[in-house]
């Protein structure tokens, strides 16, 4: 599971030393991170021998996200974004003997699911009074690891478009409300969630 991590980590590392100017200000957030998405109990398409059933379920993911803006001109930014949610779900075991034989005793088991993404793109934002509205378009990696009942992983390119609005506290700090449009592509489907987040913003 490091590595995924690990991997995501570097790309966006790379890309970020990759700006030719170095940011006039911006800012940090940090908070909390909701989204619905699919706990998958197997690969979609798996022949249901020895599987639990149904392969996918919509679940309450909750989780946290943090990024970074950095200001190349005064409503023009370049953001990195990481998230990390978990939920969990319970499935039916479904299972057969031998051909001809009486199918397996029914079972539930629940299974605990991981997404992170890490991803970094354009952010646009226009200072009224309190108020920073912001919209932003991100693109970069996700991925899923579910445990326990089923133990499976995908890694897949994502992209999550939407914005949000900072309101100020106090001189440097502010709090923030966001929603995204967010896209992954595990196990070969396409998956498309609304991301919502809240939580400080610390401003420099």
């Amino acid at each position: 599971m490091r590595k995924p991590a690990l991997t995501l980590g570097l790309i966006l590392t790379m890309a970020a030393a990759g700006a030719a100017q170095i940011p006039t200000g911006g800012n940090v957030f940090f908070g909390y991170s909701y989204s619905r998405a699919e706990v998958f109990s197997s690969s979609p398409g798996a022949p249901a021998l020895g599987f639990l059933q149904p392969a996918s379920r919509l679940s309450n993911f909750s989780g946290w996200e943090a990024s970074a803006e950095g200001k190349f001109l005064p409503f023009l930014g370049v953001e990195i974004d990481v998230s990390q949610r978990y939920a969990s779900q319970s499935f039916t075991l479904a299972c057969l003997l031998p051909p001809g034989g009486p199918p397996c005793p029914a079972a539930t088991q629940t299974v605990n699911s991981r997404v992170l993404t890490g991803m970094l793109g354009p952010r646009v934002s226009v200072p009224i009074g309190r108020f920073t509205p912001f919209a932003h378009a991100l693109f970069g990696g996700a991925h899923i690891s579910d445990t326990n009942g089923a133990s499976n992983s995908d890694t897949s390119f994502s992209t999550a478009i939407g914005g949000g609005l900072d309101y100020k506290l106090i001189k440097g700090v502010a709090w923030r409300f966001q929603g995204d449009a967010l896209h992954t592509r595990f196990f070969g489907a396409g998956q498309n969630n609304l991301r919502l987040s809240t939580g400080l913003v610390l401003r420099f």
